[in-house]
């Protein structure tokens, strides 16, 4: 039996956040002459709001991870620094001794995570679906 492909998701491109638009400005981009000084002020940024471990949904499929939509996922913290220079990942458990980077991008904090939590993952998944690039 075949097992069906994943198919890449893309989720809508969110409408202008004035207020999201200024944090990330201010918090992030001001500061960033190239495309190596935004990969580091997101980790950064993401490093320091994210009070890890956190539990999270998957919000939208990719091919490039084994989750499902709507799997329920334990984030433990940032991936390392040389996995983001394209985009954010996380650190997920798969099992009792395996570990996974995913992206970021494809996840949604829980009602139980911290309100800094839940409002850096949604800079960056705003961010990432407004299309912005490093």
């Amino acid at each position: 039996m075949k097992k069906k492909k994943k198919k890449a998701a893309r989720r809508k491109k969110p409408p202008v956040d004035l207020d999201r638009e200024d944090r990330i400005h201010m918090e992030i981009v001001a500061d960033s002459f190239n495309e190596y000084e935004l990969v580091a002020r997101w980790y950064g940024y993401l490093e320091n709001q994210i009070e890890f471990p956190f539990t999270a949904t998957c919000s939208t499929e990719r091919q490039i991870s084994p989750l499902d939509k709507g799997d329920e996922v334990e984030v433990l913290e940032m991936a390392e620094p040389d996995e983001c220079r394209k985009e954010m990942m996380v650190v997920i458990r798969l099992d009792v001794r395996k570990y996974l980077a995913i992206p970021l991008s494809q996840l949604k904090p829980t009602s139980e995570a911290s309100p800094a939590t839940i409002q850096a993952v949604d800079d960056w998944c705003y961010w990432a679906d407004r299309g912005y690039e490093f």
